[in-house]
């Protein structure tokens, strides 16, 4: 059995889980290791510290998260949906990932430069996979 086999059995919304919490996990290890250098940095100390640190760590989590599931869901619903595994899967996903993250600034140039950006980057990465 060959994997792209074990992965059309997989709901798009199970990747989409495991690889939030994967990478939500990392985010809140970087949180947690830059947490305290910004606290520093700002000159907080005791309660005031760790409440930044916390807070830090459950951004950065909640964000790296967020950013994983949306490219994940949307990566395999355009594999299922055109019946392929290649870097244009990638390359959508990446884009629409970066759109998403963006349209928080409601700036439309950073909207379009971080999907434009993010779109090149994933669709090169499936494509250096598959070649």
């Amino acid at each position: 059995m060959k994997m792209e086999d074990d992965l059309d059995s997989v709901p798009c919304s199970s990747l989409a889980v495991e690889s939030s919490i994967r990478v939500a996990t990392a985010g809140a290890i970087w949180g947690c290791c830059l947490g305290p250098y910004q606290a520093n940095q700002r000159g907080l100390k005791g309660m005031d510290k760790a409440l930044f640190v916390a807070n830090a760590t459950g951004k950065f989590g909640l964000k790296c998260g967020f950013i994983a599931g949306v490219f994940s869901v949307t990566r395999c619903a355009l594999r299922r949906h055109r019946g392929q595994q290649d870097w244009v899967n990638g390359f959508i996903a990446g884009g629409i990932t970066g759109a998403a993250v963006a349209v928080a600034s409601r700036n439309r140039s950073q909207v379009i430069g971080m999907a434009t950006i993010v779109s090149v980057f994933c669709g090169a990465v499936d494509y250096a996979r598959t070649a």
